[in-house]
């Protein structure tokens, strides 16, 4: 897994805090200086933080679990948007649902309406006997849904953690995921409270360049875990196969043994008939013998 360097985090501007005046005390522990009335942030902090937060969705991915995105300010949405699509994970770049978590069976209703809306306009059949106001209501609609509940259309249950960009912003969605107890990986500058979030990585959460930064920093993790999955499911397969062969041969070597073992059992008797045989082939010629001499005898007497 590639990992971020002192020097990638500098350059885009992930040091960079809020102004002095507007930031939150529960901060001081990430917050390395002041200067010309801006807090700067400590990069060894955001450096260590970046690493764990990498190892927890590494695992999570390994495993085969969704780690939802959550970035709906404006410099967040594209890059949030292309790396969760390219990880094939859930996201949200437009707006937080209330109850997209808490509430996620009536989420899964309106995405069971928006797949039927377009099924209904996909089929020409179907679409021909639909009046044209209503083909555009339907339209409508359905450019809605896919705008809002698109990133999580795929979604079936409830994603294992969530990446968020902006907690401030997104409190909504932090709350929400709090009160089921899934995990909040998120980027923290000096006006949040990083006590709300599981995985807190101080950094500068309105630059397009730090934001993209750690995005892809999260995003690579996300990707290598994912690699290791399907290297254990390979990994598991040939061990089946090599099972089944050993199997397979452990049965052959105890049908060998059997025939062996009766094949020596008719050698063996084979050589006890040809044992007996001659002893019986012994006793003729000896009664054969004896007869002519029986028989001179008889002769002698007559005469």
């Amino acid at each position: 897994m590639a990992q971020i360097q002192y020097k990638d985090l500098l350059d885009a501007g992930v040091h960079f805090g809020h102004l002095t005046r507007k930031w939150d005390p529960r901060m001081a522990p990430y917050i390395f200086m002041e200067k010309n009335g801006i807090h700067i942030i400590d990069l060894n902090q955001s450096l260590n933080a970046v690493a764990q937060a990498q190892a927890f969705v590494k695992s999570i991915a390994r495993s085969g679990r969704k780690i939802m995105f959550v970035a709906t300010k404006k410099q967040a949405q594209e890059i949030v948007s292309e790396e969760a699509t390219r990880l094939k994970m859930p996201f949200v770049t437009e707006r937080w649902l209330g109850g997209m978590l808490t509430n996620f069976s009536t989420i899964k209703k309106s995405l069971k309406k928006m797949n039927s809306i377009d099924k209904m306009l996909g089929d020409e059949a179907t679409a021909a006997n639909i009046a044209k106001r209503e083909k555009l209501m339907l339209g409508r609609e359905k450019e809605k849904l896919e705008r809002l509940l698109g990133g999580v259309a795929d979604l079936s249950r409830l994603p294992a953690a969530l990446f968020v960009v902006d907690i401030k912003r997104e409190h909504l969605a932090i709350s929400e995921a709090k009160r089921l107890g899934i995990p909040v990986i998120a980027m923290c500058d000096t006006n949040s409270n990083p006590e709300i979030v599981d995985f807190p990585i101080p950094s500068n959460d309105d630059a397009y360049k730090s934001i993209s930064l750690i995005t892809l920093a999260i995003g690579k993790a996300i990707e290598d875990g994912i690699m290791d999955r399907k290297n254990d499911k390979e990994t598991a397969a040939l061990q089946e196969e090599e099972d089944a062969k050993k199997a397979v041969d452990s049965a052959r070597e105890v049908v060998n043994r059997a025939d062996e073992g009766t094949s020596e059992d008719g050698g063996k008797r084979k050589r006890v008939k040809l044992a007996e045989a001659p002893a019986t082939e012994e006793v003729a010629p000896v009664a054969e013998v004896a007869a002519p001499a029986a028989d001179a005898s008889t002769e002698e007497k007559e005469a």
